[in-house]
């Protein structure tokens, strides 16, 4: 059985008493999608209640970090080496839309390195958890990544940029390069989700650009921890900022990494024309 550190269990607890909350939440928007007013206004307001609910068990347990958050920004802590990361709801747009699939998203980020991670399901109380030299797991089992080493018979998953956001033609260009080549690509719209999916093995590779740090903090330890691999589109190691994610189970990052490339040099050419 592995065992939480305090640091783990100070976040599951932060984690599952907002998570306690969207549960609430999360029925009442399913009432909200007929009404004629609709369910955006509720759900912003409870990714701003679950928030806050994070930031205060947080605070309480480690008084002297700091935040960077997805509604409130960047809190700095007297303790400046060392900072929360946290998106208390990712899957908004699912969320809203009476999806289930969602998570609560909390990575602990130390002199510039994530060391801890936890992403928590609360509509199946189920908790993706990762300390930095300790691996990976789904409560008490161990994660590993996928074996495959075959790109016909891969599973990916992405993301697509949505309206206000710039990247669509790369976005198609790298769909159209990609999909020929695999089983198959999946978009479920949570990122952090997707992480914990590639260090589950449930995919093999991931690739997503634009995103935030608290889209993919903790979920980036996972797939560290859990033997994958993760860089930029052109294998530089510092993802955080969001701009380009690839992650893999580490025997496919080379060819979709390639494959990426090709899609990027397909756009390149089409504007030149």
């Amino acid at each position: 059985m592995a065992l939480h550190s305090a640091i783990i269990t100070v976040m599951q607890k932060a984690a599952e008493k907002a998570g306690r909350k969207l549960s609430r939440d999360f029925g009442e928007v399913e009432h909200l999608q007929v009404s004629r007013k609709g369910p955006a206004d509720f759900v912003s307001a409870a990714d701003t209640r679950a928030e806050k609910i994070i930031f205060e068990e947080l605070s309480r347990a480690r008084p002297d970090f700091g935040f960077l958050m997805e509604e409130n920004g960047e809190i700095e802590g007297n303790d400046k080496s060392t900072r929360w990361i946290i998106d208390p709801l990712d899957g908004t747009t699912n969320f809203l839309h009476s999806i289930p699939h969602f998570c609560t998203s909390i990575a602990l980020e130390q002199n510039g390195e994530i060391t801890a991670g936890l992403l928590y399901l609360p509509l199946t109380d189920e908790t993706y958890w990762a300390e930095k030299g300790r691996g990976a797991y789904l409560g008490n089992r161990r994660l590993r990544v996928s074996s495959r080493k075959n790109m016909a018979d891969s599973l990916l998953a992405t993301g697509i940029p949505f309206k206000g956001r710039a990247g669509h033609a790369e976005f198609i260009a790298s769909l159209e390069t990609i999909m020929p080549e695999v089983a198959g690509v999946r978009r479920f719209g949570s990122a952090a989700l997707d992480l914990a999916y590639v260090a589950a093995g449930r995919y093999d590779g991931f690739w997503e650009t634009e995103l935030q740090p608290w889209d993919i903090a903790a979920g980036l330890l996972l797939v560290s921890e859990a033997g994958g691999q993760v860089t930029t589109f052109d294998g530089k190691k510092d993802v955080l900022d969001g701009k380009q994610i690839l992650a893999t189970n580490g025997a496919l990052h080379g060819p979709v990494t390639r494959l990426l490339a090709t899609a990027r040099k397909n756009v390149r050419k089409s504007a030149t024309r």
